[in-house]
C-alpha cells in the first residue's frame, strides 16, 4: 500500500500539472495528457517498446561501463597520495569540459553505432562515479586502515572489509543523481545517425508534427529513467545490506 502511494501521489501531481498547462497553453504542442497516454499505449506494442528496448540497453551499459572503469580507479587513487596527486589535476582539466562536444571525434573513432552512444554517455559518468569513489575513500578514518593492519589485514581485505562498504553508499547516490544527465545525453546522442532509440523516435514525431506521439516518446524516455532508478536501489539493497538493517 505504501508503495503504491509513493507513484501515486507524484504521478498525480504531474498530470495535473501538465493538464493544466495544456489548457492555459491550447495549442497542439502540448497535448492534455490522457490523449498523450493513451497514444501511448497504442504504440508501445507496434513500435515504441523496440525503441525503448535499444535506448535501455545504451544507458544501462554506459553506466555500467562507468562504474566497472570509475569506481576501481577511485578507490585506488583515494588510497594512495601519489597517485592523488598526479591523477587528480588531470581530472580536474578534463571533468569542466563539456563531454557531448567530443561526440563528432567519438563517431569518427567509434564509428555511428551504439559503441559511440555508449562511450560518450560512459565517459560523462565515469567522473562523477571516480570522484565519488576517490573522496569516499579518502574520507575513511585512518585509524580503522591502521587498525586492520595491526591485526595482519592484507590489503585485499581492507578493500574488502573496509573501503568498499564505506564508498558504495556515495557511489549509489551519485549514480541516482547522473541518471538525468545520463539520459540527455542519450536523448541527443540518438537525434542522428542512428533509426533506433527514444530520442530518434522522439525527433521523427516532432519532425511529422505528431505532438500526441512525441509525448508517448517522451513518457517512454520517462519511464527508462524509472527503471534505472529502480536497478540503483536494488542493486543498493542487494550490496549495501547493513543498511536495511
Amino acid at each position: 500500500m505504501k508503495t503504491v502511494k509513493k507513484f501515486v501521489i507524484p504521478v498525480l501531481v504531474v498530470y495535473i500539472t501538465w493538464w493544466l498547462g495544456a489548457i492555459l497553453i491550447d495549442r497542439p504542442v502540448l497535448p492534455v495528457p490522457h490523449k498523450a497516454i493513451v497514444q501511448f499505449f497504442k504504440i508501445l506494442p507496434k513500435q515504441l517498446w523496440r525503441h525503448m528496448l535499444v535506448s535501455l540497453y545504451r544507458v544501462v551499459s554506459a553506466m555500467g561501463l562507468a562504474l566497472l572503469l570509475g569506481l576501481p580507479l577511485g578507490l585506488l587513487i583515494g588510497r594512495n597520495r601519489e597517485m592523488d596527486k598526479m591523477i587528480s589535476p588531470v581530472i580536474y582539466l578534463l571533468h569542466p569540459i563539456p563531454k557531448i562536444a567530443f561526440l563528432p571525434v567519438i563517431m569518427l573513432l567509434f564509428g555511428l553505432g551504439d559503441l559511440a552512444k555508449i562511450f560518450t554517455i560512459a565517459m560523462i559518468v565515469f567522473f562523477l562515479v571516480f570522484i565519488t569513489a576517490r573522496d569516499a575513500g579518502k574520507n575513511i578514518d585512518k585509524q580503522i586502515y591502521y587498525s586492520l593492519v595491526s591485526m595482519g589485514a592484507s590489503e585485499l581485505q581492507i578493500y574488502q572489509h573496509v573501503v568498499i562498504p564505506a564508498v558504495m553508499p556515495a557511489v549509489f547516490t551519485i549514480l541516482r543523481l547522473s541518471i538525468g544527465t545520463a539520459i540527455a545525453v542519450l536523448f541527443f546522442s540518438e537525434t542522428f545517425a542512428t533509426n533506433y532509440g527514444v530520442g530518434f523516435f522522439i525527433i521523427d514525431a516532432w519532425t511529422r508534427i505528431v505532438y500526441e506521439e512525441m509525448f508517448a516518446g517522451i513518457i517512454g524516455l520517462s519511464l527508462i529513467g524509472l527503471i534505472l532508478y529502480a536497478i540503483v536501489d536494488l542493486l543498493e539493497k542487494r550490496i549495501c545490506k547493513w543498511k536495511n538493517i
